[in-house]
């Protein structure tokens, strides 16, 4: 047959038809071609229609490259490389990970959404998967479902012959990128480069990709945190069609744009952020009516500026979310919206959505309204401020801001009535340190600290908690399509390993029906509030806990212990917020009809989706920036003693964590006097011969013996076993 002007997704279908017939057997492309009557010129799109159907999961490939239907064992799932050429896959409602073999991996890349198939014959094979599978289970790569990224940062390197190579940065991606000599873009040896691949190869030929950017000489200032931004995607500058539409926006508030709104720029009201946070996005206040309090919280109306479908609006929607690493960010939106127009700035006219509630005195919301308002925020504070006042009773201060000091006072006190039903409610409260890395003007760390919280913050967090859920309940009872914040119960198996870790230190969690309520984890953070095992069992209990994530399902919130949960205060940063502020004023402008409702429910599902994913890769890019710079820091304290925490114990060795909040590996070869074996049911290490014990949350004293930065890793051998330490340390 010629295929030359049959529609794609026609041939597609003719090609599945062929595979479904029942008389089928399967073959190699070759022979699909011949059967089908491929002319040779239509040999290309023929293989890309192969691939298609690869990709969307609905065929599969042997190992020996024969053509069929999945199995009926077929599985999806994520794959994680090991760096080493085999990995793993997760497949959810699967207990364990499937193991792959380097020769069964195929194309897949790290992070991809693959497609598999349990091995049959093989020793690490169960049966059927589920119960009884175990976590050893092999299984082949038979397709690729989703790439994770088609961007790789890393270094180049060029040959005499023109084209070149670009060995990642990711230690996850174990195979080279071909850069043939048209696409090398310029790049010299040696440099830092961006590639974008155009063919993932087979599993006996390198990916192939060509150079989109380069970043320049790897030790040049601010080279090293790039890369890892732009291997996440994350893009600084934004493309000219936004730039353009941002460009057009205007910076002040016209009479015509507050028309119809709630005036309520006389209403007394503050921004509470920190130090040096320029794209503000809520606004509270607090009046007294009677017994009751009414609190406002109000969030940029930033829908206003970014209409549905416009180039601002679906660059939004593919950066997700704004990202913060270290000294920058990358914003959501160009600083003209999100520094300007859209920021609650102090003493200007801006459009919002505000949120009201009225709070009797035992800290229940009882009654709420939504509306489009227009404001002028008094004070423009910070967090520190704000604690001063609020904690310290700072006279310097609450006479500065004498206007609203006694409204901050009475928040503190709305906060902590909130705070208190929370906990009634079971609300877990994980209050872990962030970290604070202060950079010098060479981006190198000066200065690694915990950030702490204080009452100011928790108190912002209380008031957008609340909007939050009250928004969430509004619309789910108002039968609209919306965009909820899920936490799904925890892993049953990682709680009972929990529990039974947990008894050494005296306390205990009560199971019921195969399930666990909040309120036994918030008791047992509750117990171990200032006791030395705090850290670390805050951790694990956090480890225990699944991933929030956005859905069209109000599925409730589980670390909340909320029925109702939603993201409403910070459209400026993420787009789900953004969305459902669109959905808010349709609905309560009586604009939401069977149409628009139509039109939510067909693009939600993929808003919940990509978000979802955009802000794991944010989370893990200033994850990965910390770790970067926790490496470079401690590169400066080789050979200095430390005293440190176990927080983690693994087979390999332990993990101490300083309280800095770096941690490093004290690997188990360099602890010595004995020939230690892991105890995975107390997360412990044992000498067999002297009976020495390395158990989670034991203090230890560390001397910081080598830092890889390429790998961001810090190794450190235990202070009492300094002859394993190399003699020029000292």
């Amino acid at each position: 047959m010629s295929v030359n002007h049959m529609d794609i997704n026609e041939r597609k279908n003719r090609i599945l038809a062929l595979i479904q017939d029942q008389a089928y057997k399967p073959m190699k492309e070759k022979e699909l071609a011949i059967v089908m009557q491929v002319a040779s010129e239509d040999r290309p799109l023929f293989k890309q229609c192969l691939e298609q159907l690869l990709a969307d999961g609905a065929i599969t490939v042997s190992k020996r490259g024969r053509y069929s239907l999945p199995n009926a064992e077929t599985l999806e799932g994520v794959f994680s490389s090991s760096g080493h050429g085999y990995g793993f896959v997760s497949v959810e409602g699967v207990e364990g990970d499937f193991f792959i073999s380097e020769k069964n991996t195929g194309t897949a890349l790290h992070g991809d959404t693959v497609l598999i198939e349990p091995e049959t014959g093989s020793p690490r094979h169960h049966g059927r998967y589920g119960q009884g599978r175990g976590k050893n289970a092999e299984a082949v790569v038979v397709a690729v479902k989703e790439r994770a990224c088609d961007i790789i940062v890393g270094t180049y390197e060029a040959t005499n012959s023109g084209y070149g190579f670009v060995i990642p940065d990711s230690v996850r991606i174990d195979r080279d990128i071909f850069i043939p000599a048209e696409a090398g873009s310029k790049a010299l040896d040696s440099q830092k480069v961006v590639v974008r691949i155009t063919d993932y190869g087979t599993s006996q030929r390198n990916p192939q990709g060509i150079i989109t950017e380069v970043l320049g000489n790897a030790d040049d200032p601010g080279i090293d945190v790039l890369s890892i931004l732009r291997s996440y995607g994350m893009e600084d500058e934004f493309p000219q069609e936004v730039m353009y539409e941002a460009l057009q926006v205007p910076q002040i508030v016209t009479g015509k744009e507050t028309a119809g709104r709630e005036d309520l720029r006389d209403l007394l009201m503050v921004t509470i952020d920190g130090d040096d946070t320029k794209d503000i996005d809520d606004a509270v206040s607090l009046t007294k009516d009677g017994a009751n309090f009414e609190l406002g919280v109000h969030i940029a109306d930033v829908s206003h500026y970014v209409r549905e479908g416009s180039a601002l609006d679906e660059e939004a929607l593919q950066r997700g979310t704004s990202c913060y690493p270290l000294d920058r960010v990358i914003p959501m939106l160009p600083t003209q919206l999100s520094n300007g127009i859209c920021s609650l700035n102090e003493d200007v006219d801006r459009l919002a959505l505000s949120c009201f509630m009225t709070i009797n005195p035992q800290g229940e919301i009882t009654d709420h309204r939504i509306v489009e308002s227009v404001i002028r925020t008094d004070h423009a504070m910070t967090y520190g401020d704000v604690n001063r006042i609020i904690t310290d009773n700072d006279p310097e201060l609450t006479d500065k801001y004498s206007d609203v000091a006694d409204m901050l006072i009475s928040m503190h006190e709305v906060a902590k009535l909130l705070r208190h039903r929370r906990k009634e409610r079971g609300s877990v409260d994980f209050d872990l340190p962030e970290t604070k890395i202060e950079l010098d003007g060479k981006g190198h760390p000066v200065s690694v600290r915990p950030h702490e919280r204080n009452n100011a913050t928790r108190l912002i967090e209380d008031f957008m908690l609340a909007a939050n859920e009250t928004v969430a309940e509004h619309f789910f009872w108002a039968e609209t399509p919306f965009v909820y914040r899920i936490h799904e119960k925890p892993d049953m198996d990682k709680i009972r390993k929990l529990e039974l870790f947990i008894r050494n230190f005296g306390y205990g969690i009560k199971v019921r029906d195969d399930e666990v309520h909040p309120k036994e984890l918030q008791k047992l953070l509750a117990g171990i509030e200032d006791t030395p095992e705090e850290s670390l069992i805050s951790r694990l209990t956090l480890r225990s806990m699944q991933r929030a994530k956005y859905s069209m399902s109000c599925e409730g919130h589980f670390g909340l212990a909320l029925r109702y949960y939603c993201h409403f205060t910070s459209p400026i940063r993420r787009y789900p917020d953004l969305q459902i502020h669109r959905i808010i004023k349709e609905y309560i402008n009586g604009r939401l009809d069977e149409d628009r409702i139509s039109h939510y429910e067909s693009i939600l599902g993929n808003v919940c989706h990509h978000s979802s994913i955009r802000e794991r890769m944010a989370d893990e890019a200033e994850r990965e920036c910390d770790k970067l710079k926790k490496a470079e820091y401690m590169q400066d304290h080789i050979g200095e003693v430390f005293e440190g925490v176990i927080s983690g114990v693994t087979n390999w060795g332990i993990y101490v964590e300083l309280p800095n909040t770096v941690e490093g590996l004290v690997h188990i070869s360099k602890i010595e006097g004995d020939y230690f074996v892991y105890n995975e049911d107390n997360y412990e290490l044992v000498g067999t011969a002297t009976g020495r014990r390395y158990e989670l949350g034991m203090p230890v004293r560390v001397v910081c013996n080598m830092v890889d930065t390429e790998l961001r890793t810090v190794d450190f051998i235990l202070a009492d076993d300094v002859s394993a330490l190399d003699n020029d340390i000292y």
